[in-house]
């Protein structure tokens, strides 16, 4: 399995469309400037979404594309499966590679690698856009937090600093230069 700048951006376009939509069509030039992906790429993987059910085009003045499904009904695969993604490490291994390498290494790779493709199947069928979606909000409260918390630990340096600057400018004694007036 070799997952491709094409699967990728599949799937954060649609996790873009996904928060950014609130039920209204969502138009691939704002996509395209959030996620810094070519407009005329996003063009050619909406038409592939658009072909395998996963969005919906919505023409004229307000148009864009909208999500054909609720985003709990559409999972990682079937957003990788619209865009022709190779998700089967097994899939290479072919019957013709068997006679030529008929050893017990070879079936125990194979039923391996074929193990490994269903697993892989079955996270990415069960992980919709909903989850990311919710996981994404989870994110941006805990970097809020701890933006907040940056902020007031600066603010602390800050105060500290201004501190202790007072201190030493408010404690520098006076020194007598003319020391021949104190022996007399």
């Amino acid at each position: 399995m070799r997952l491709t700048s094409k699967g990728r951006y599949a799937v954060r376009a649609m996790l873009d469309l996904t928060m950014h939509s609130g039920g209204n069509p969502v138009r691939l030039q704002e996509i395209s400037t959030r996620q810094t992906i070519s407009l005329h790429y996003l063009e050619q993987l909406f038409r592939k979404l658009r072909n395998g059910g996963a969005v919906k085009s919505v023409r004229g003045p307000g148009g864009g594309y909208v999500l054909a499904r609720s985003m709990d009904q559409i999972s990682m695969k079937d957003v990788l499966d619209c865009v022709g993604e190779n998700i089967n490490p097994a899939k290479d291994i072919l019957g013709s590679e068997a006679q030529v390498a008929n050893t017990t290494e070879f079936h125990l790779s194979k039923n391996y690698f074929q193990n490994l493709g269903i697993i892989m199947t079955e996270y990415l069928s069960t992980t919709t856009l909903g989850d990311l979606a919710r996981k994404s909000r989870e994110v941006e409260a805990d970097i809020q937090v701890i933006e907040a918390e940056r902020a007031a630990a600066q603010e602390m340096a800050n105060t500290l600093t201004a501190a202790a600057t007072e201190t030493t400018t408010i404690s520098t004694p006076e020194i007598r230069t003319n020391i021949g007036e104190i022996n007399q």
